[in-house]
């Protein structure tokens, strides 16, 4: 239990907002909750979350400690950008999955955070990371992950309002004009359920963007933004107007033929998709966050392959 007692400067502001302040940890939605179960109490008594606090008053909160995760945590190599007390900044490797599921119980990034992470205070009562968004196992790149609820809800409201901006390079079959605009709505597809497509009969509005391009002979690299976050939707998008990403062989993007001056592809291992820009609000202070992360080896290598040969 917490008690808290009214500030002269925060008389006659409402209770839950008080509580949000004195509480950076716990989010509104969360402080509402803990009102409505009777677990916060002013001066004794039942309360409830418009009623406006008054200088001297005494509050107590009932919060349980969270407990720590059932996952386990791993000592995996982990490149960590940037973290604070709210959020820790990843470049997440290409083969790693982001979260524990059926197949994949451990080496996720969860399982590495939790090795690396020694001030998580609780998303949902439990001590584990707070995942907003996620890239797929063959894609790396830039992810930001909550450490708390507030911060959690934060950024996931940035992702839901489309306030975050994500930019990914990809190398495509053909040649892709810049400035295009892909609206295809995205679903699971109905006869393949590891694929998700853009003529589901259930699908959800998507947005992406061909921001630049650079032709390289019958292949084109394209720095794309995405302006919502469907499961698969570059790759799903992209295969959708006849332009699969190199490498994908999920969606067409791996050719049994291909030219000599084009043979550096045959050596990639995963789609060449990497998460290169992420820039959002701090959930905490509200500061303008920007982070950028370079082609990991394993595609600057073959785009170095494919540059030469046609020179």
């Amino acid at each position: 239990m917490t008690t808290f007692t009214v500030p002269d400067d925060s008389e006659g502001v409402r209770l839950d907002r008080f509580l949000v302040a004195v509480l950076p940890t716990h989010s509104r939605s969360q402080i509402q909750r803990l009102i409505k179960a009777g677990q916060v109490r002013v001066g004794g008594r039942d309360a409830k979350a418009n009623q406006a606090v008054k200088a001297g008053q005494p509050i107590t909160v009932e919060v349980a400690e969270p407990v720590d995760s059932a996952l386990q945590p791993e000592a995996i190599p982990l490149p960590i950008l940037y973290q604070d007390h709210d959020i820790i900044v990843v470049d997440k490797p290409a083969g790693m999955v982001v979260h524990p599921a059926a197949g994949h119980a451990t080496g996720t990034l969860v399982n590495a955070l939790l090795h690396h992470v020694d001030d998580l205070s609780g998303i949902g009562g439990e001590k584990r990371p707070g995942i907003v968004h996620r890239l797929d196992r063959g894609t790396s790149g830039l992810m930001v992950v909550a450490k708390h609820d507030a911060a959690h809800e934060e950024l996931s409201r940035q992702f839901r309002e489309r306030e975050v901006e994500k930019e990914y390079l990809a190398l495509v079959w053909g040649e892709v004009q810049a400035g295009r605009r892909i609206l295809e709505p995205i679903g699971r597809d109905s006869s393949n359920r590891k694929k998700m497509s853009a003529r589901a009969r259930h699908s959800r509005q998507a947005v992406t963007r061909i921001v630049r391009t650079e032709r390289l002979k019958t292949l084109t690299l394209a720095q794309i933004a995405i302006h919502t976050g469907r499961t698969h939707q570059i790759r799903v998008h992209l295969s959708a107007i006849g332009h699969p990403i190199v490498g994908d062989s999920l969606y067409g993007g791996v050719h049994r033929r291909v030219p000599g001056d084009l043979r550096a592809v045959t050596h990639l291992e995963r789609p060449f998709l990497h998460a290169a820009r992420l820039a959002f609000q701090h959930p905490g202070d509200g500061r303008r966050m920007e982070f950028t992360s370079p082609l990991p080896e394993d595609l600057q290598r073959v785009l170095d392959e494919l540059r030469a040969s046609i020179e």
